[in-house]
């Protein structure tokens, strides 16, 4: 059986973030499922670079799911946050004890969902439109509290996505994968 993972696209979200997390979850034979919100299957990033969904995020079922993964970026930040379909899945994967993952500014659509743990980190400031407390900063580029896995920005998005393939896939594949990207400066 495959492991799935789940990256929903708003329109502006963060490329690198996106980019990153697919390929890297890809390239440890991680099936990744790329959602668009509505019909328009090409999602404009925030600096202007289109990726193509494979399916809007209504058809996603969640007991499919193994994961899902928010990529960061303001504008795509809050419409994941105002996308009743992702809130849903949020709340289901939550409740069923699924893993969820978050970058940048994307915690804060987890806050919205009421799915956010404890002790978070996001790209800075954005801690101010969640809430302060549990707040990680930069003591690490990710952060796991119980199902939920978060991580700062751009910069960290190798070491987010690398993170994500330890816990699906375990440490020897993440060694492999880390090695083969040359990531030596993720913990």
């Amino acid at each position: 059986m495959s492991i799935k993972v789940l990256v929903p696209l708003a329109g502006e979200f963060e490329e690198i973030e996106a980019v990153s997390i697919i390929d890297v979850l890809r390239r440890a034979e991680i099936e990744v499922v790329v959602a668009s919100l509505n019909a328009v299957m090409l999602v404009k990033g925030a600096n202007g670079i289109s990726i193509e969904a494979d399916v809007e995020v209504r058809d996603v079922n969640a007991d499919e799911l193994d994961m899902i993964v928010l990529p960061g970026g303001w504008g795509g930040t809050h419409a994941l946050a105002d996308d009743k379909n992702v809130q849903n899945l949020l709340r289901e994967m939550d409740a069923k004890g699924k893993n969820i993952g978050a970058i940048c500014a994307a915690p804060f659509a987890l806050n919205k969902a009421g799915v956010l743990k404890e002790k978070y980190t996001c790209y800075p400031s954005v801690e101010e439109e969640i809430k302060k407390e549990g707040y990680m900063g930069d003591k690490m580029m990710v952060v796991e509290d119980a199902n939920v896995m978060t991580s700062r920005g751009p910069a960290t998005a190798i070491c987010f996505a690398l993170a994500i393939v330890k816990k699906l896939k375990g440490q020897e594949r993440y060694d492999a994968i880390k090695s083969g990207l040359l990531a030596n400066y993720c913990n």
